[in-house]
Protein backbone atom coordinates (compact mmCIF):
# COMPACT_ATOMS: atom_id res chain seq x y z
CA UNK A 1 0.00 0.00 0.00
CA UNK A 2 1.10 3.38 -0.85
CA UNK A 3 2.69 4.89 2.23
CA UNK A 4 3.63 9.02 3.27
CA UNK A 5 6.94 8.70 0.72
CA UNK A 6 4.71 7.09 -1.99
CA UNK A 7 1.89 10.14 -1.50
CA UNK A 8 4.18 12.80 -0.99
CA UNK A 9 6.13 11.92 -4.22
CA UNK A 10 3.13 11.62 -6.02
CA UNK A 11 1.82 15.32 -4.75
CA UNK A 12 5.03 16.36 -6.17
CA UNK A 13 4.92 14.83 -9.34
CA UNK A 14 1.80 16.51 -10.07
CA UNK A 15 2.73 20.02 -8.83
CA UNK A 16 4.33 21.23 -12.10
CA UNK A 17 1.44 19.94 -14.16
CA UNK A 18 -1.79 21.18 -12.20
CA UNK A 19 -0.69 24.02 -9.85
CA UNK A 20 -1.93 27.10 -11.27
CA UNK A 21 -4.30 25.45 -14.24
CA UNK A 22 -7.39 25.77 -15.09
CA UNK A 23 -9.59 22.30 -14.85
CA UNK A 24 -11.31 21.99 -18.47
CA UNK A 25 -12.92 18.89 -18.07
CA UNK A 26 -12.98 16.08 -15.47
CA UNK A 27 -14.59 12.54 -16.86
CA UNK A 28 -15.62 9.90 -14.26
CA UNK A 29 -15.78 6.35 -16.07
CA UNK A 30 -17.04 4.83 -13.06
CA UNK A 31 -19.37 5.72 -10.28
CA UNK A 32 -17.40 4.99 -7.42
CA UNK A 33 -13.79 3.24 -6.49
CA UNK A 34 -13.84 2.51 -2.78
CA UNK A 35 -16.91 4.51 -2.34
CA UNK A 36 -19.01 6.21 -4.51
CA UNK A 37 -17.99 9.97 -6.02
CA UNK A 38 -19.26 12.60 -5.19
CA UNK A 39 -22.40 13.81 -6.83
CA UNK A 40 -21.10 17.45 -7.63
CA UNK A 41 -17.71 16.31 -8.37
CA UNK A 42 -17.49 17.21 -11.94
CA UNK A 43 -19.43 20.16 -11.71
CA UNK A 44 -17.35 21.87 -8.82
CA UNK A 45 -14.16 21.12 -10.36
CA UNK A 46 -14.72 22.28 -14.02
CA UNK A 47 -13.57 25.53 -14.48
CA UNK A 48 -11.89 25.43 -11.37
CA UNK A 49 -8.03 26.56 -11.39
CA UNK A 50 -5.65 24.47 -8.85
CA UNK A 51 -4.73 27.06 -6.44
CA UNK A 52 -2.23 24.67 -4.79
CA UNK A 53 -1.23 20.95 -4.01
CA UNK A 54 -0.42 19.18 -0.12
CA UNK A 55 -0.62 15.95 1.42
CA UNK A 56 -2.27 15.34 5.16
CA UNK A 57 -1.01 11.67 6.69
CA UNK A 58 -1.57 9.23 3.42
CA UNK A 59 -4.08 11.58 1.61
CA UNK A 60 -2.95 13.69 -1.45
CA UNK A 61 -4.79 17.50 -1.44
CA UNK A 62 -5.76 19.54 -4.89
CA UNK A 63 -6.88 23.13 -3.83
CA UNK A 64 -9.24 25.54 -6.13
CA UNK A 65 -9.89 28.56 -6.29
CA UNK A 66 -13.63 27.57 -5.16
CA UNK A 67 -12.86 27.19 -1.86
CA UNK A 68 -12.66 23.12 -2.42
CA UNK A 69 -9.67 20.56 -1.60
CA UNK A 70 -9.99 17.62 -3.52
CA UNK A 71 -8.73 14.89 -1.55
CA UNK A 72 -7.35 11.45 -2.98
CA UNK A 73 -6.08 8.39 -1.67
CA UNK A 74 -4.40 5.72 -3.35
CA UNK A 75 -5.89 2.99 -1.44
CA UNK A 76 -3.89 -0.33 -2.33
CA UNK A 77 -2.74 -0.27 -5.93
CA UNK A 78 -3.80 3.29 -7.04
CA UNK A 79 -0.94 6.03 -8.95
CA UNK A 80 -1.80 8.87 -11.51
CA UNK A 81 -1.14 8.58 -14.93
CA UNK A 82 0.57 12.19 -16.39
CA UNK A 83 -0.50 12.57 -20.35
CA UNK A 84 -1.10 8.73 -21.01
CA UNK A 85 -1.02 7.76 -24.54
CA UNK A 86 -4.65 6.09 -24.09
CA UNK A 87 -6.78 5.69 -21.09
CA UNK A 88 -7.06 1.96 -19.73
CA UNK A 89 -9.98 -0.14 -18.31
CA UNK A 90 -8.25 1.26 -14.69
CA UNK A 91 -8.22 4.61 -15.32
CA UNK A 92 -10.97 5.46 -13.73
CA UNK A 93 -11.02 9.25 -13.20
CA UNK A 94 -9.92 11.75 -15.60
CA UNK A 95 -8.72 15.71 -14.79
CA UNK A 96 -8.08 17.69 -18.38
CA UNK A 97 -6.26 20.97 -18.85
CA UNK A 98 -4.91 23.03 -21.88
CA UNK A 99 -1.66 21.06 -21.74
CA UNK A 100 -2.35 18.13 -20.20
CA UNK A 101 -4.68 14.81 -19.42
CA UNK A 102 -4.20 13.28 -16.16
CA UNK A 103 -5.69 9.94 -14.58
CA UNK A 104 -6.36 8.23 -11.82
CA UNK A 105 -5.43 4.52 -11.93
CA UNK A 106 -6.90 1.89 -9.44
CA UNK A 107 -6.66 -1.32 -10.61
CA UNK A 108 -8.63 -2.47 -6.82
CA UNK A 109 -10.39 0.10 -6.26
CA UNK A 110 -9.65 0.47 -2.99
CA UNK A 111 -8.83 4.50 -3.20
CA UNK A 112 -11.18 7.08 -2.88
CA UNK A 113 -11.80 10.87 -4.11
CA UNK A 114 -13.55 13.43 -2.01
CA UNK A 115 -14.24 16.76 -1.94
CA UNK A 116 -13.97 19.27 0.93
CA UNK A 117 -14.32 23.08 1.50
CA UNK A 118 -10.82 23.84 2.36
CA UNK A 119 -11.75 26.01 5.42
CA UNK A 120 -13.83 22.78 6.69
CA UNK A 121 -10.65 19.84 6.11
CA UNK A 122 -9.35 20.21 9.86
CA UNK A 123 -12.52 18.93 11.14
CA UNK A 124 -13.64 16.42 8.14
CA UNK A 125 -13.69 13.49 10.00
CA UNK A 126 -10.93 11.62 8.10
CA UNK A 127 -8.56 13.93 9.52
CA UNK A 128 -9.91 15.31 12.86
CA UNK A 129 -8.46 12.92 14.89
CA UNK A 130 -5.29 12.31 13.10
CA UNK A 131 -2.38 13.17 15.15
CA UNK A 132 1.17 14.93 13.90
CA UNK A 133 2.87 14.80 10.88
CA UNK A 134 5.83 13.07 11.32
CA UNK A 135 7.90 15.48 9.34
CA UNK A 136 6.18 18.74 10.99
CA UNK A 137 7.42 20.63 14.17
CA UNK A 138 4.86 19.04 16.19
CA UNK A 139 6.23 15.66 15.85
CA UNK A 140 9.06 15.77 18.99
CA UNK A 141 10.15 13.33 21.59
CA UNK A 142 7.82 15.68 23.95
CA UNK A 143 5.13 14.65 22.28
CA UNK A 144 5.64 10.75 21.93
CA UNK A 145 6.58 10.96 25.75
CA UNK A 146 3.26 12.52 26.67
CA UNK A 147 0.81 9.85 24.33
CA UNK A 148 3.48 6.77 25.36
CA UNK A 149 3.00 7.46 28.87
CA UNK A 150 2.36 4.61 31.08
CA UNK A 151 1.27 2.48 27.48
CA UNK A 152 2.46 -1.11 27.63
CA UNK A 153 1.29 -1.45 24.09
CA UNK A 154 4.41 -2.23 21.81
CA UNK A 155 5.89 0.82 20.67
CA UNK A 156 5.55 -0.37 16.71
CA UNK A 157 1.53 -0.23 17.39
CA UNK A 158 1.49 3.19 18.33
CA UNK A 159 3.65 4.17 15.80
CA UNK A 160 1.18 2.85 13.56
CA UNK A 161 -1.81 4.73 15.45
CA UNK A 162 -2.91 7.69 12.99
CA UNK A 163 -4.06 9.75 16.06
CA UNK A 164 -0.29 8.85 17.27
CA UNK A 165 1.55 10.59 14.05
CA UNK A 166 0.18 10.76 10.94
CA UNK A 167 0.73 8.93 7.66
CA UNK A 168 3.38 6.39 9.07
CA UNK A 169 2.93 2.78 7.52
CA UNK A 170 4.58 -0.98 8.08
CA UNK A 171 7.85 -0.63 5.92
CA UNK A 172 8.74 2.54 6.73
CA UNK A 173 8.19 2.30 10.72
CA UNK A 174 9.94 -1.14 10.79
CA UNK A 175 13.05 0.78 9.06
CA UNK A 176 13.28 3.72 11.79
CA UNK A 177 12.66 1.51 15.06
CA UNK A 178 15.60 -0.64 13.15
CA UNK A 179 17.95 2.91 12.74
CA UNK A 180 16.72 4.22 16.46
CA UNK A 181 17.88 0.25 17.41
CA UNK A 182 14.39 0.12 19.49
CA UNK A 183 12.96 -3.42 19.36
CA UNK A 184 9.12 -3.38 17.96
CA UNK A 185 7.83 -5.38 20.69
CA UNK A 186 9.28 -3.03 23.13
CA UNK A 187 5.98 -1.66 25.92
CA UNK A 188 5.68 1.89 24.41
CA UNK A 189 5.93 3.70 28.03
CA UNK A 190 9.42 1.88 28.83
CA UNK A 191 11.25 3.84 26.67
CA UNK A 192 13.25 6.47 27.83
CA UNK A 193 12.88 10.59 26.70
CA UNK A 194 16.61 10.53 24.87
CA UNK A 195 15.16 7.62 22.97
CA UNK A 196 12.66 8.80 22.15
CA UNK A 197 14.79 11.90 20.71
CA UNK A 198 16.67 8.87 18.82
CA UNK A 199 13.41 7.79 17.46
CA UNK A 200 12.16 11.01 16.06
CA UNK A 201 15.24 11.73 14.24
CA UNK A 202 15.09 7.98 12.44
CA UNK A 203 12.06 7.95 11.43
CA UNK A 204 12.55 11.79 9.96
CA UNK A 205 15.75 10.27 8.19
CA UNK A 206 13.87 7.13 7.11
CA UNK A 207 10.78 9.42 5.12
CA UNK A 208 13.24 11.87 3.80
CA UNK A 209 15.08 9.36 2.04
CA UNK A 210 12.19 7.34 0.91
CA UNK A 211 11.19 10.58 -0.63
CA UNK A 212 14.14 11.31 -2.24
CA UNK A 213 14.19 7.61 -3.61
CA UNK A 214 10.87 8.05 -5.10
CA UNK A 215 9.07 6.15 -2.48
CA UNK A 216 8.82 1.95 -2.39
CA UNK A 217 7.79 0.17 -5.40
CA UNK A 218 5.30 -2.35 -4.25
CA UNK A 219 3.52 -4.50 -6.51
CA UNK A 220 1.04 -1.73 -8.73
CA UNK A 221 2.60 1.43 -7.21
CA UNK A 222 5.28 4.17 -9.33
CA UNK A 223 5.43 7.67 -9.71
CA UNK A 224 3.03 10.15 -11.97
CA UNK A 225 5.91 9.97 -14.22
CA UNK A 226 5.94 6.52 -14.53
CA UNK A 227 9.35 5.65 -12.59
CA UNK A 228 9.38 3.16 -10.34
CA UNK A 229 10.53 3.97 -6.45
CA UNK A 230 13.89 2.25 -5.67
CA UNK A 231 13.61 3.07 -2.01
CA UNK A 232 13.35 -0.87 -1.43
CA UNK A 233 16.58 -1.45 -2.10
CA UNK A 234 17.95 0.85 0.64
CA UNK A 235 15.90 -1.12 3.18
CA UNK A 236 17.94 -2.14 5.75
CA UNK A 237 15.71 -4.91 7.61
CA UNK A 238 12.17 -5.08 5.60
CA UNK A 239 11.94 -7.82 3.74
CA UNK A 240 15.27 -8.96 4.89
CA UNK A 241 14.29 -11.72 7.09
CA UNK A 242 17.17 -14.66 7.61
CA UNK A 243 19.96 -12.01 6.16
CA UNK A 244 22.56 -10.95 8.41
CA UNK A 245 22.82 -7.82 10.11
CA UNK A 246 25.54 -5.18 10.84
CA UNK A 247 25.71 -6.04 14.33
CA UNK A 248 26.07 -9.87 13.60
CA UNK A 249 22.95 -10.55 13.80
CA UNK A 250 20.51 -12.19 11.67
CA UNK A 251 16.86 -10.15 10.87
CA UNK A 252 13.72 -11.74 11.82
CA UNK A 253 10.14 -11.67 10.97
CA UNK A 254 7.15 -11.75 13.34
CA UNK A 255 3.94 -11.49 11.77
CA UNK A 256 1.40 -8.70 14.70
CA UNK A 257 -2.24 -8.47 13.92
CA UNK A 258 -1.86 -9.37 9.97
CA UNK A 259 1.24 -7.06 9.53
CA UNK A 260 4.86 -8.27 8.55
CA UNK A 261 7.55 -7.28 11.38
CA UNK A 262 11.18 -6.80 10.67
CA UNK A 263 14.21 -6.69 13.10
CA UNK A 264 17.26 -7.68 14.38
CA UNK A 265 16.70 -8.96 18.06
CA UNK A 266 20.19 -8.28 18.73
CA UNK A 267 20.74 -4.82 18.12
CA UNK A 268 16.94 -3.69 19.06
CA UNK A 269 16.47 -3.57 22.28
Amino acid sequence: MPELPEVETTVRGLAPVLEGARIERVTLRRGDLRRPFPQDLGQRLTGATVTGLGRRAKYGLIETDRGDTMVFHLGMSGRWRIDPEELGKHDHFVIETAKHRLALNDARRFGSIDLVPTEALDEWPAFKALGPEPLGPNFDAAHLARVFKDRIAPVKALLLDQRVVAGLGNIYVCEALFLARIAPTRAAGTITRARLAKLVDAVREVLEAAIRAGGSTLRDYARPDGELGYFAKEWRVYGREGEPCACGGLVERRVDSGRSTFWCPRCQK
